[in-house]
């Protein structure tokens, strides 16, 4: 490569030179989609006529050299002089970018072309383009090879390899014939140029006719004509001449009843309105310049949709007959307006309906729905050049508020017919909601099962037996010795066990990585379910409760606050929902003897468990104040192990008779303060306040 870079390298491409040059910027591909989307903008054009009242048929003819024509009955274009190029108006139109009647100049109020590029791309794409226009009583003519024009010299059979002549001092529109006073029209004729395109590439026809019956669709009383004379193996017309011709005077409506795939519960509703809306646009005026002006816009909202018996969802939305099949501002607005009148609905009939506290959602809505939405609006934004998404954002509030109205009256109409349809529509929004509420459950239930019997669960875990998230517990025991009391104390229904060995790994001060290679870390998160870190969801959490229950020692106090540290790091939705708990077994079990009572002998033998040694001094003073003793030596429990089942069962597992503590976090930056300070790596500040602390320390309670 050259080292020096100057102006002299740089290249300008003049006209039509640079669609040329990129043509994939234009069409998207010179394989057979953009030879399909180059016919495309030739057809629009047409409609755009047909769109403003100007014409009614369009005929489309795929002819047997490998040309296609395009005729249309409208005003024509234009073919007196341009006052700012001073050429004819039909070679402005095809040889100049961003020129044409679709700028906000009065011609068009609503269409589909936008940029002014179509037929001059088209145009430069093709080896030879042919377009008369019939006109003020004359049909006028000109011909192009390759963007430039001039005149071929073949005489009746047309062909792009005849003799060309282009234009040396002035272009020249022939007048070629006479036509009859009133009629009027353009006819383009051109051959995709095999310099740019694929020699694979050809015109789809099936594409062709599904384009044309959309299009007939969408504008009531327009005539679509195709006619296909290749005889191509493979297409309709392999035999001989083959036509189809599409016209619906029923227009949006004939188009939902076409396209739904299932038998109707409702009659095909129209929705109609507008609405005005203001935005501010660059307005070119008669100087050239372009000025920020505030335009008042129209914006016509016609919605046709039905229900039917099946479960899917077929919408079509449109912009001025332009597709879009990503949506954008229209579609949303519908979609929400229809939310917002069924959920009003349900509401007014809750009780007929049997509802419940349960919200329908927007895919109750939609199950079974055909709809097709179209707006119309002059100069709308799009998002991006393929047109596929309406960003005017305006017009989600009108096409809201047009179909939140139109639709509220139909489903509160006192006709009878309505009435019943309306009835019948509501009931099947409601079946819907109950079989997604339904599905849902069935989905956990499984999921459930699935981790059950997963071999990546813990062969340690007792599971329980209920399918009831919310109902479900599971306790955290620390030992094996205390999980064979606690598997004869619990209910296995809904109580599971998980036994932990000693104390667990510090997670505050370990990484990551290392936690989840620690094997009690990981039994506890793989045990719950709903992950951990960042991929936590609540939602998984397989236990409605997770319970905490270790010895009433120092020991256990250690081991509980281990515990509390990987839930508090790891899981903290778990413990912001309430749903981690601490078990409070007792410390003593204390027989008290005399007194009297309905036992055998007079006497009555009872227990008392208390949880600590100042509550047990308490007890067994206000016992001896009343004439009662305590069986000495009272019952000291050093570990969960040393409790019966049936202790155990009363004193901490049983919902009627147990003390939970509930787990929250009422301040969470203190509480991160309170974990760092007590596991954390930074050895100082815990020695402080263990030095601060120790004048606090009651040595009775130290295990020795």
């Amino acid at each position: 490569m050259a080292q020096d870079y100057s102006a002299r390298h740089l290249q300008v491409l003049e006209g039509l030179e640079a669609v040329r040059k990129r043509p994939g910027m234009y069409i998207g591909s010179t394989d057979s989609r953009g030879l399909m989307h180059c016919l495309w903008e030739i057809i629009d054009n047409s409609v755009d006529e047909a769109l403003g009242g100007f014409g009614d048929r369009i005929e489309v003819l795929l002819l047997a050299d490998g040309s296609v024509e395009v005729r249309d009955n409208g005003r024509g274009i234009p073919v007196d002089a341009e006052p700012r190029t001073g050429l004819p108006g039909v070679e402005v139109v095809f040889t100049k970018l961003h020129a044409g009647g679709k700028f906000g100049g009065g011609s068009y109020t609503a269409s589909g072309g936008l940029h002014g590029v179509g037929a001059s791309v088209v145009n430069a794409l093709s080896a030879r383009l042919d377009v008369e226009v019939d006109r003020g009583g004359k049909t006028y003519a000109m011909s192009f090879r390759r963007g430039e024009p001039g005149i071929f010299t073949d005489q009746g059979e047309k062909s792009p390899d005849a003799s060309f002549r282009p234009f040396e001092k002035s272009s020249e529109l022939r007048v070629v014939g006479k036509v009859r006073k009133g009629v009027s029209g353009s006819r383009v004729r051109y051959w995709a140029d095999p310099q740019i395109f694929l020699t694979s590439a050809q015109f789809a026809y099936d594409e062709l006719v599904s384009r044309a019956r959309q299009t007939a669709f969408l504008v009531p009383g327009l005539t679509m004509v195709i006619r296909d004379e290749r005889r191509l193996p493979g297409t309709p017309g392999e035999d001989g001449s083959h036509e189809e011709v599409f016209a619906y005077d029923g227009g949006i409506t004939e188009f939902a009843e076409f396209l739904a795939p299932d038998p109707a519960v409702t009659d095909t509703w129209r929705l109609q309105g507008s609405g005005r809306f203001t935005e501010t646009v660059p307005v070119l005026d008669d100087q050239g310049h372009m000025n920020p002006t505030e335009v008042e816009r129209e914006c016509e909202v016609d919605v046709a949709l039905r229900w039917g018996q099946g479960y899917e969802t077929t919408m079509r939305s449109f912009v001025n007959i332009i597709a879009t099949p990503k949506g954008g501002t229209h579609q949303a607005g519908f979609e929400a307006a229809l939310l917002k009148v069924f959920r009003r609905q349900l509401e007014v009939n809750a009780r007929r309906l049997k509802v419940g506290n349960d919200k329908v959602d927007k895919d109750d809505v939609l199950a079974g729905m055909t709809a097709v939405v179209t707006v119309r609006l002059a100069e709308p934004q799009f998002e991006g050049q393929t047109k596929e998404v309406l960003g005017t954002s305006a017009v989600r509030q009108i096409m809201s508020r047009v179909v939140e109205k139109e639709l509220s009256a139909r489903l509160t109409s006192a006709k009878k017919a309505d009435k019943a349809q309306a009835a019948l529509l509501l009931e099947k929004v409601v079946a819907e909601m109950k079989s997604r509420i339904s599905a849902r459950q069935h989905k956990e239930t499984q999921r459930r099962k699935n981790a059950l019997e997963s071999s990546s669960l813990p062969a340690k875990l007792a599971d329980c037996r209920t399918t009831d998230t919310a109902r479900s517990e599971l306790f955290i025991v620390e030992g094996d010795s205390a999980l064979g009391t606690a598997k004869l104390a619990r209910s296995s229904d809904y109580q599971a066990l998980l036994p932990i060995r000693g104390k667990i790994l510090n997670v505050q001060k370990a990484s990551v990585s290392d936690m989840l290679h620690n094997a009690e870390c990981a039994s506890i998160i793989q045990v719950i379910g709903a992950g951990s870190g960042r991929s936590f969801d609540l939602d998984l959490a397989r236990y409605g409760k997770v319970i905490i229950m270790t010895d009433a020692d120092v020991d256990g106090a250690h081991i509980r606050t281990l515990l509390l540290t990987l839930f508090f790091r790891y899981m903290r939705p778990l413990v912001d929902a309430g749903r981690v708990y601490a078990a409070m077994p007792p410390l003593h079990r204390l027989e008290v003897t005399g007194g009297r009572g309905k036992g055998q002998g007079g006497s009555k033998k009872e227990y008392l468990y208390t949880y600590t040694e100042a509550e047990m001094r308490r007890t067994v003073a206000a016992l001896e104040r009343k004439g009662r003793s305590v069986k000495q030596p009272m019952q000291r429990y050093k570990g969960l192990g040393e409790m019966d089942a049936d202790q155990l069962a009363e004193t901490t597992m049983d919902p009627r008779h147990r003390t939970l503590r509930r787990v929250t976090l009422a301040d969470a930056a203190r509480a991160e303060e309170v974990f760092e300070l007590l596991m954390g790596s930074n050895v100082a500040p815990r020695k402080d306040f263990i030095v601060d602390s120790a004048g606090e320390l009651e040595r009775d309670r130290i295990d020795a």
